[in-house]
């Protein structure tokens, strides 16, 4: 189930901010949390991004409304070192929030790090596994499947016959979505015709965190034919969706239910669903487990069986297209029940 994310202006990089309720130290009804809330600390793009790190803030306002615990959320530097994201984790462990998590792959190494120093806090890091500790929960997620329906969605809706992939940066994560996007447009038409590209070699070119660079790329794939764009770009993906908007074809979101984010308003009615990553809901069970007194720790994996990850319908346009719903709707349900196993790379 996808959490709601209320969309906000992104405060400036390097500034941190007290969201969500106090920040003194709070217990549980039990008495057995005690701490000064959650420490979140954002992947590029911070937030204001209306995706990947919208999601991670709304499970961070969800905990706070429901267990009143509060915590601090803290945005990116441009261009930072890996010293900075371990000070910043090391600052939010050292205050005495708990849980304290790396919203993102790019904290593994800084989590690793500072995890040891704070046996006593649970760190989480989403979108990675790598990191094994008895303190630290590695919150990931099937990308791929979500991309698959997506991959089945644009195959249904497009009238061309031709779409496109847009990857923010090249790497195996990105991958992940590329790859089951393809198997799910190729399972509705082998002779479907794919753009695939993606926008920076690595995470510090602005992958994540360059619209300009995302709208580039989709009037590319739009010139040369595709009319429903899928994209995993993170801020990069408002660049696809505003000119997805402007040429009047399909763009697919990613991670938030972007059909619902305020400031993409203007295009909503060329956004034909999301491919959700329920990266909200990780946040708030990671906190709910240390606000009970019962940690998560190792992987926790979110797929469409366990509703981490899905496909937003919530445009009624979308929904109208009924061949499209009930070819997305049996696609989901092949791969719940192990009919479809969906590739990865």
């Amino acid at each position: 189930m996808a959490v709601s994310v209320i969309a906000l202006a992104a405060v400036g990089c390097g500034e941190s901010s007290t969201s969500a309720g106090s920040d003194d130290a709070s217990k549980s009804a039990d008495g057995k949390y005690s701490g000064k809330g959650i420490g979140l600390a954002y992947d590029i793009g911070g937030r204001g991004d209306q995706s990947f790190n919208d999601a991670a803030y709304a499970g961070f306002q969800q905990a706070d409304k429901e267990f009143g615990i509060g915590g601090r959320d803290v945005q990116p530097n441009d261009g930072e070192s890996e010293a900075d994201k371990v000070q910043r984790l090391t600052e939010l462990a050292k205050s005495g929030h708990n849980p304290v998590i790396g919203v993102g792959f790019i904290y593994a190494s800084a989590v690793k790090e500072v995890a040891a120093k704070f046996p006593n806090t649970t760190f989480g890091i989403i979108d990675d596994e790598q990191v094994k500790a008895p303190n630290v929960a590695d919150l990931v997620f099937s990308e791929e499947q979500a991309s698959y329906l997506a991959g089945v969605a644009a195959a249904k809706a497009s009238k061309a016959k031709h779409v496109g992939f847009i990857g923010g940066v090249d790497i195996p994560l990105i991958h992940k979505f590329g790859a089951g996007f393809e198997q799910g447009v190729k399972s509705v038409d082998p002779s479907i015709k794919i753009e695939s590209q993606y926008l920076t070699e690595t995470p510090a070119e602005g992958g994540f965190s360059s619209p300009d660079k995302g709208k580039e790329a989709a009037s590319g794939q739009i010139e040369k034919g595709a009319d429903v764009i899928y994209h995993a770009a993170g801020l990069s993906g408002q660049g696809v969706i505003s000119e997805a908007a402007a040429n009047k074809v399909w763009a697919i979101g990613v991670d938030s239910d972007q059909y619902n984010q305020s400031a993409l308003k203007d295009y909503k009615d060329y956004i034909l669903g999301s491919a959700l990553k329920n990266v909200g809901g990780a946040v708030y069970e990671l906190a709910k487990s240390v606000y009970e007194g019962k940690p998560l720790t190792g992987v926790v994996r979110g797929d469409l069986k366990s509703g981490g990850v899905g496909f937003a319908d919530s445009n009624p346009k979308y929904k109208a297209m009924t061949d499209v719903v009930a070819a997305v709707d049996a696609a989901k349900q092949e791969i719940i029940d192990g009919k479809v196993t969906v590739k990865t790379s």
